[in-house]
């Protein structure tokens, strides 16, 4: 386990261009992120309409559909909520980049080779196994099979941030499924403006390089981005909209290349009888 009261009580892992407070401190030179307090959301995502939305300066309301995200508020109670931070905390944190600290469950993967090994996998937390269970009540989530999940801890004292970013789809599936914990934040959504379909949107943002929606994620809530979300859009977690620790969990499924049909067929089915015994913990499993 780790201290976090302090910036700077141990290393960080940044590397290449990113960067926590820590690193930046001891470089004098400021942040060299794209996590700039500056930064503007064009529209916000209404999840009962479906819709990014803004008003102009004339108080005008202007939208264009937003396909691809399902929120579910208070997914977890308080009581769950607290025992899984109590279970992750009696695990071992690793440090991740841009101030994040992570425990992996799933297979050692390079993602640069397209190779996956299993290691010495076990599978999913046990912890796990009722949230399963519960996402599969939601329609969006039929026939989830998670296989790797990935926990990350956000704290301010660290300048915590991830960068837009696109997962891999040659190993991991359509459904991207994230709970939630300890504060609310935003998922800042993004695309180049010449790349999507704004409509009315288009109103006052020709200038700008790129679109910027913020998803809110309300504490205990559960988010899944797929379709245009998923495979379009970049999502990213802006160090201006983390101000109390966070830490979520997500939950990855198989591309079709490794479920039934698919050229690695024989792997996939594999690596989820392993991640569905739920035994698996921090030691069992690290990415290159």
């Amino acid at each position: 386990m780790s201290t976090d009261n302090n910036v700077g009580i141990a290393k960080c892992g940044c590397k290449g261009v990113r960067s926590c407070l820590f690193c930046e401190h001891l470089k004098g030179n400021g942040p060299i992120s794209e996590n700039a307090a500056t930064v503007v959301h064009h529209f916000r995502y209404d999840p009962l309409l479906g819709l990014a939305v803004r008003e102009l300066e004339d108080g005008s309301p202007v939208s264009f559909p937003f396909p691809g995200v399902f929120l579910r508020e208070n997914f977890i109670s308080e009581k769950e909520e607290e025992e899984l931070i109590k279970n992750v905390d009696q695990d071992v944190w690793n440090k991740s980049q841009s101030g994040r600290q992570k425990q992996d469950f799933g297979p050692k993967v390079n993602f640069k080779k397209h190779k996956v090994r299993l290691g010495v996998f076990c599978g999913l937390p046990a912890a796990s196994r009722p949230l399963v269970e519960r996402m599969l009540t939601e329609p969006v989530l039929e026939g989830f099979q998670p296989v790797e999940q990935c926990n990350l801890d956000y704290r301010p004292q660290r300048g915590s941030a991830i960068d837009p970013h696109l997962d891999d789809s040659w190993l991991w599936g359509e459904r991207l499924v994230t709970i939630n914990m300890l504060s609310d934040t935003t998922l800042t959504m993004s695309i180049e403006t010449g790349l999507v379909e704004l409509g009315q949107g288009e109103v006052g943002l020709a200038e700008a390089e790129e679109v910027l929606v913020a998803v809110h994620l309300p504490r205990r809530s559960l988010v899944v981005l797929f379709g245009e979300a998923r495979h379009k859009w970049k999502h990213a977690i802006l160090r201006k909209d983390i101000d109390a620790r966070r830490v979520c969990s997500t939950f990855r499924e198989l591309s079709a290349e490794f479920l039934p049909g698919g050229k690695q067929s024989e792997l996939g089915a594999q690596l989820l009888d392993i991640a569905l015994t739920f035994q698996g913990t921090t030691k069992s499993s690290r990415h290159s």
